[in-house]
Parts: C-alpha cells; sequence; structure tokens
C-alpha cells in the first residue's frame, strides 16, 4: 500500500492555502484571532452548506460533567440576546432553509443549508448563536426534560443500544470514547447550567472556532462575513495565544472480553462484536476499509453470503469501522434468533479467520476497490456532504488528502495487507455485546438496558 498523500493544516493566523479537487476548488483561511475558514466552490449548485464546528466532544467532558456536550448543543437553539429562539427556527423556515447540530465524541457542529442569497442570513444566524448563546436557567431547565426523553427513545431502539453498549466495551472501562455520547439519563438529570455554562466559556472561542462551507460560496466573501460577525461578537479576538483545545486523555483502553448481555423486549436479537483496530490517522486506516468491504460491506459481502444467503442464519449482517484521532474498531454485527447468537458469531468470526488465513481473492479485492470507490464519490455528492468533509479534516486529521490521493491509496492495498491486518486484529482481545429477550441471555453476564 502507497502512503496517503495529505497537505499539512497549520494553525497559525493569517495563513492562507489552496487546494485543486478539480472542478470544486478549496480555499481555507485563518484569520489572525485563530478561527479557521475552510469553503468548497461549486458553480453551478444553487444553495450553500454552512457549519460552525468546535472540535470539542463527549470525550472531552471533565468528570462529573458528562451529557454538557449534547445539553449545550441544545441550548444554543433557545435564543441569543438580540433573537430568541422562535428567531432563529423563522430566519430559516422563512426562506425554505435547514438548520441543525450535532454532537459526536470529537466534534460538535452547527449547521445549514440554503439557498446562496440567504448564506448571509444563515452565517449571521449560526454565529450569534455560538458566540453569545443566552443559556438561561429557565431554558436549561425546560430543555432537560427534552433531552431525557430523547436519550429514552435512544435506549428503545435495541441497535442504538448496542452500538452505544459496543464502544464502551471496545475502548474500555475508563476510556473517554467509551462514554455515551449525549450522557445517561442520571448525567443529565444532575448536570447544572454552571456546568453547560463552564463548558461553553472553556471550549468556544475564536481559536477552536471552524466555519465550513461548500457550493456556490465565494470564499472572499465567506471569510468577510465571518469576521464581521466576530467582530461584532462578545469574543476577545486578539492573536491566539493557545491554538488548540485543552490535550485530550487517550481515547482507547483495555478491550472488554466478558460478553455484555443486555435485556431488551424485543423479537430480534442484536449481536455486535468486534477488535481494536487503526485510528482515523492512521497510516493503515484504507487497509481497514477495504477489509470491513469484503467482510461485511454489501449483498456480495462475506457475511452476506455465508450467513444470512448460505446458513438463513439472520436477516441483516454488515461490518464497519469507527475511526477517531487516536484510537478506531473493526465491528461485525447480525440481527438474529436469540437461539442462534453463538451460531452466529461463530460464523462470523471464521470468515475474519479465513481472510487472516489466506486474504481475500483478487475478484473480492477488485470489488471492494469498486465499492469504496463509488460509495465515496456518491457521499460527496452533495454539499452538506462535502461540508463535512472539510470539518473531518480539520479536527480529525489535520491534514487535507483530495479525492484521488484517497482513492489511489485505497486502490494501493494488495491481498497481503489484508491477509496480515486480519491476521493482527483476529489474534487480539474481542469485545460483543448482545441485546435482546432476556430469555435468550446467560443471566450470569446480562444487565438490564435501562440506564
Amino acid at each position: 500500500m502507497i502512503d496517503i498523500e495529505s497537505t499539512p493544516l497549520p494553525l497559525q493566523g493569517g495563513t492562507h492555502q489552496e487546494f485543486a479537487e478539480g472542478l470544486t476548488p478549496i480555499r481555507r483561511t485563518v484569520l489572525p484571532c485563530g478561527t479557521r475558514i475552510i469553503s468548497q466552490y461549486v458553480s453551478t449548485s444553487p444553495s450553500v452548506s454552512l457549519a460552525a464546528w468546535v472540535p470539542v466532544g463527549s470525550r472531552d467532558e471533565k468528570a462529573g460533567e458528562e451529557g454538557s456536550t449534547h445539553y449545550l448543543e441544545h441550548l444554543l437553539f433557545k435564543g441569543t440576546p438580540t433573537r430568541s429562539a422562535a428567531d432563529i427556527a423563522r430566519a430559516f423556515d422563512r426562506v425554505g432553509g435547514e438548520t441543525n447540530a450535532t454532537t459526536t465524541k470529537e466534534y460538535t457542529n452547527y449547521y445549514a443549508t440554503v439557498l446562496r442569497e440567504d448564506l448571509p442570513m444563515a452565517c449571521a444566524v449560526l454565529l450569534d448563536m455560538v458566540t453569545a448563546p443566552e443559556l438561561s436557567e429557565s431554558e436549561f431547565s425546560l430543555e432537560r426534560g427534552v433531552i431525557i426523553n430523547e436519550l429514552r427513545l435512544a435506549q428503545d431502539d435495541p441497535i442504538d443500544v448496542a452500538h452505544e453498549a459496543f464502544a464502551g466495551q471496545i475502548f474500555g472501562a475508563g476510556s473517554t470514547l467509551a462514554r455515551p455520547t449525549g450522557g445517561t439519563v442520571a448525567s443529565v438529570e444532575a448536570t447544572s447550567v454552571e456546568a453547560v455554562r463552564r463548558h461553553h466559556a472553556r471550549y468556544y472561542a475564536p481559536h477552536t472556532l471552524i466555519v465550513t462551507a461548500a457550493g456556490n460560496v465565494d470564499h472572499d466573501e465567506l471569510v468577510r462575513m465571518v469576521s464581521d460577525r466576530l467582530e461584532d461578537g462578545g469574543w476577545d479576538l486578539g492573536a491566539a495565544d493557545a491554538l488548540m483545545c485543552p490535550p485530550r486523555r487517550p481515547g482507547a483502553g483495555t478491550v472488554v472480553t466478558e460478553r455484555l448481555n443486555i435485556a431488551k423486549p424485543v423479537e430480534v436479537t442484536h449481536i455486535l462484536t468486534g477488535f481494536a483496530a487503526p485510528s482515523a490517522t492512521s497510516a493503515r486506516r484504507p487497509i481497514l476499509s477495504v477489509l470491513a468491504m469484503i467482510l461485511g460491506g454489501g449483498m456480495s459481502s462475506r457475511l452476506f453470503q455465508e450467513v444470512r444467503e448460505k446458513r438463513g442464519l439472520a436477516y441483516s449482517t454488515y461490518a464497519f469501522s469507527l475511526g477517531y484521532t487516536d484510537a478506531g474498531a473493526l465491528a461485525l454485527y447480525a440481527g438474529c434468533d436469540g437461539e442462534r447468537v453463538d451460531d452466529v458469531e461463530a460464523r462470523m468470526l471464521e470468515q475474519l479467520a479465513s481472510l487472516a488465513d489466506s486474504g481475500p481473492s483478487d475478484t473480492e479485492l477488485s470489488d471492494a476497490y469498486g465499492q469504496l470507490r463509488g460509495s465515496f464519490a456518491l457521499g460527496l455528492d452533495d454539499n452538506r456532504s462535502r461540508m463535512s468533509r472539510l470539518g473531518g479534516s480539520e479536527i480529525v486529521r489535520g491534514s487535507y488528502t483530495t479525492v484521488a490521493d484517497h482513492l489511489a491509496a485505497v486502490t494501493s492495498v494488495t491481498r497481503e495487507d489484508v491477509r496480515d491486518l486480519a491476521a493482527e486484529l483476529i489474534g487480539t482481545p474481542r469485545a460483543c455485546v448482545v441485546v435482546g429477550p432476556s430469555r435468550d441471555l446467560d443471566d450470569d453476564t446480562s444487565r438490564d438496558g435501562a440506564r
């Protein structure tokens, strides 16, 4: 496999970069205050997707403040000194735009998609929310119930439960990546408005703010919009002394190998098993992508053909990877009858063992190249996806890789690369989570699904 060609993204104020990306060039500017602005120009698009990012997620929360990142995300839509919550909603509704936000383990972003002519409004509103939220005690108290309902809805979905629990097992007890992204019902009930205000004051600042846009956007105009809005806000825009958030604790801990059984009143039992794997920043990440695709990336994959088509053990089965700055995982999933869990688990692991023993066939490797090339290109076929890739490159990797260089790295992966990584993973500790009816679970290792 060849090394991925990538360009470092400096944090020093006053720097400018340009990247050739076919007919959709990318430009990047770092303001003197440290704010990073990245745009991708798509001349044929009538719209723009815009986002304000802060490179802080649930893994960065201090002990006793779990869930504050997600809580803050909600509260930023509840008004500023110059805009009420209704004003914020109406600003986008009246132009047919869309706005929302996302909290992850490593970042939070606030985004909108609007017509080209409505970009100044979107920029002004999003940056007002991020820089000057009201964070009133009354809105804080009101939103607590909304967030608890959101968490309980997730607990009603057995697949969501399995994925959240798998992160806890694969990254290990005490790991910051093992934390539930939105916190728990208990932690949200215990969170104070002071904790959320501290979180905003600690992490939301000019030198942590990243603005990305994709679509029919003029980069110089965008830089002026952001600069003007920051000048009007309440932040100190002096040259940044610190250009990074406080250092993170390592994300990966010790894999919990004891099977975790979670009782849920469902008809289908869900199993997730897997191994710690290369991180999102690892040079071997393309190998993991190819391995996951061959193993369980479609209807022609090994898991689908063996577990479903040949043996009829499950309706749904697939493989996927998790990737964070300093940790990653390979996961294998199936939904099946509870009495078949052990058989399904064994069959899935057999397929990984087979790849570890003899590697993929030439046809499997070629098909994986095509699947990854197509899915990657189609995944960037809209402005929001392009905008999200710009933010991910900035926050997770700290470097930019062109689409062509990314695909070149993928297609340079060899049979030996896949075989060697599969052999390495299968020899390491394995995590396993099973979510299903209590009648199908081993009482010795089960716990109630409620949190």
